[in-house]
């Protein structure tokens, strides 16, 4: 009920989607143009072309794509590319690698889209100027550090307030963008006929000297880069929402760039140097004395979409935390907002990328190079994934193959065009979306070897023994109730290292002995368990289903479970100390957490090998497993086992007498 309530329009979710989700391409007009022109003097083929690939690929790829066929691939009402790679991932092994490809070339926009916006924003500034003659600003560089480093700091307190007044404000700005956008068209009414289809294809197959020809895509790409944006936020908004606001979004965006093309129009022949097309704009046609509000208002829109970039990439590293891509790092909930979330280790990095980036390329202009190529690779892998989750919805053969070939088409264009940014900056965002992919293969390939590896022996063998260990008077007891976490998804199962950490490592003496499995489900918000009673009053299995969306909480999960078995008088928590019992006091639990190390104790592959190591690590670096589970540090023992891949067969040591 509540995904299909989700999907409903309503005025409160079509000002949250405005405030949400367009913050990416609804900065575009501030750099998209500049781009397309380049160091070239403004041309009638260049402007023209460049406006007629721009509705065409909002219309194509935005549109069509995302906006009508995307947003149907939903996960119980969320998006995104873990989400879609959730639905299809049981039906084929090899989507994991599309999977891994788009999600850390996504992460790697993250890097980009924060600084290029804020810069191009913030730029605007240098268009005012002193009584004599001297502009306000000429180094923008400082004040987008400041700008940015306090949108990074603010992050920790959530934006559970802040987030109710993005909607108006991009309401705001988007209202600036279609009026001074038609003002600009009024002014050349014929800059409307650069919708016919014929001009970009001119464009693109031009070889006259003063355009860049084909290669223009790159620079017409950025217009629907925040694309992916719509899907990874369905969740949030809804899809009906999104729907309903993109028709007004995707107006305001054409009348921005059809009015911005006729003041091009009207310079023919100049060149376009540091001005800004949607500045210059907005100047003739409101004055220099509105421009500063239009500087603000642009600056705002920047960090709003710099924020969205930024909760997206926390969103998007929890699912690969529960998917196995990502490192088990800190995850922190700053309300009790579905949705808000805090990942301390990725604010970090994504911070010193921005600050990184910002004093690399300085000016805008320059980020344009390194800005397109990573997500043109995120759009093609959702491509892959949809058309297989097409497959299995079968969805008739031919109609797969037609999407296939028009957006490998047009998306395989697109990175073509914008493999010539590589030595222009490219190589920066390729450079980080590399590094990501590397250690989500390895922390994936991994934790499988770890799975596929881990010995488990039956349960009901040792039921007698964990019986006569809790009556054995001469063992201290170690707790009234134990819990271990355990990796046995079967109820009958049991890991080889928790038996032995229970009867020989240090006898564990407890009165109750608990095994706690989590299983992550492919429904996001999944949020069941199962309770076995294998043993009354001896041994229980609980077994969460938790989806991969939801907040590791085991603490609070599990003592929900005991208060509803002590409910149903399925377990008698008191404490079996004669005294305490009495008193009706109830009984210590104690959390135990196996942590596996690798031990030297091993003749495994060379690749394995490197795979382990580096997997371990990067291990040092994360919270410890209890940390991630959300458990009370007071009542857990964190115990190292060694994780044996293949024992050494192999010792020539002799002795001698």
């Amino acid at each position: 009920m509540e995904h299909k309530h989700k999907n409903k329009m309503t005025a409160a979710g079509l000002l949250v989607a405005m405030g949400i989700i367009y913050g990416d391409i609804g900065t575009s007009p501030l750099y998209v143009m500049q781009a397309i022109i380049g160091d070239n003097p403004i041309n009638e083929l260049t402007v023209l072309g460049g406006l007629s690939c721009i509705f065409w690929t909002l219309t194509l790829q935005t549109t069509l794509k995302y906006v009508i066929l995307i947003l149907r691939a939903d996960n119980k009402g969320e998006g995104g590319i873990f989400a879609l790679f959730a639905l299809v991932r049981r039906h084929a092994k090899w989507l994991t690698l599309p999977a891994i490809i788009g999600g850390a070339t996504l992460l790697a926009d993250g890097i980009i889209t924060p600084p290029i916006s804020v810069s191009s924003a913030v730029e605007g500034l240098r268009m005012l100027h002193h009584p004599d003659g001297t502009p306000f600003v000429t180094d923008t560089v400082p004040l987008v550090i400041i700008i940015l480093t306090g949108l990074f700091l603010f992050q920790i307190l959530g934006t559970k307030i802040v987030g109710k007044f993005f909607g108006p404000v991009m309401l705001a700005w988007f209202g600036m963008l279609a009026f001074t956008g038609l003002l600009g068209i009024e002014n050349d009414w014929s800059i409307l006929r650069a919708i016919n289809p014929q001009y970009a294809w001119d464009l693109l197959t031009t070889h006259q000297a003063g355009t860049a020809g084909f290669w223009s895509l790159g620079a017409v790409f950025l217009c629907t880069t925040g694309a992916e944006a719509l899907y990874s936020d369905l969740g949030h908004c809804g899809r009906e929402n999104i729907r309903v606001s993109w028709m007004f979004v995707k107006v305001a965006l054409l009348l921005q760039y059809f009015g911005q093309g006729a003041w091009l129009l009207s310079q023919n022949g100049e060149l376009l140097g540091v001005k800004k097309p949607i500045f210059e704009l907005l100047k003739s046609e409101l004055g220099v004395q509105f421009l500063f509000s239009g500087i603000m208002l642009a600056t705002a829109a920047a960090v709003i979409a710099s924020q969205a970039l930024i909760s997206g990439s926390f969103t998007l590293i929890s699912e690969a935390i529960r998917l196995n891509f990502w490192p088990r790092v800190r995850l922190i909930y700053p309300s009790d907002q579905k949705g808000q979330l805090y990942v301390p280790s990725i604010n970090l990095l994504l911070w010193m990328g921005c600050i990184g980036v910002v004093l690399w390329f300085r000016e805008s202009a320059n980020m344009e190079a390194a800005y397109g190529l990573a997500i043109t690779m995120t759009m093609l892998m959702t491509t892959s994934l949809m058309a297989y989750y097409l497959h299995i919805k079968k969805v008739d053969m031919w109609w797969i193959l037609l999407f296939l070939v028009v957006y490998v088409s047009l998306e395989g264009a697109f990175l073509v065009a914008n493999l010539q940014k590589f030595w222009h900056g490219g190589y920066v965002s390729l450079f980080i979306a590399g590094v990501i992919i590397l250690l989500m293969w390895v922390w994936f390939r991994a934790t499988r070897i770890k799975k596929k590896l881990t010995e488990y022996e039956k349960l009901a063998d040792y039921i007698e023994p964990l019986k006569e260990l809790s009556k054995d008077e001469t063992i201290p007891k170690y707790a009234t109730h134990l819990v271990f976490m355990s990796n046995a998804a079967r109820v009958t199962d049991i890991e080889s290292k928790i038996i032995y950490s229970i009867f020989q490592r240090r006898p564990k003496k407890a009165d109750i002995y608990w095994f706690v499995h989590v299983d992550t489900m492919d429904d996001p918000y999944t949020m069941d368990y199962k309770v076995t009673v294998i043993e009354p009053d001896d041994i229980i299995k609980v077994n969460f289903k938790l989806g991969f969306r939801v907040e590791q909480r085991i603490n609070l999960y599990f003592r929900k479970v005991v208060e509803e078995m002590v409910a149903r008088g399925e377990v008698d928590i008191t404490s079996r100390y004669k005294s305490l019992n009495e008193q009706n006091v109830i009984g210590d639990f104690r959390f135990v957490v196996l942590e596996k190390f690798l031990s030297y104790d091993n003749e495994m592959p060379f690749m394995d090998r490197l795979v382990m190591k580096a997997h371990f690590f990067v291990k040092q670096f994360t919270h410890s497993e209890d940390k991630y589970f959300g458990l009370d540090s007071d009542a857990v023992k964190l115990e190292k086992v060694p994780l044996i891949i293949k024992p050494i067969t192999k010792c020539n040591l002799k002795r001698i007498d």
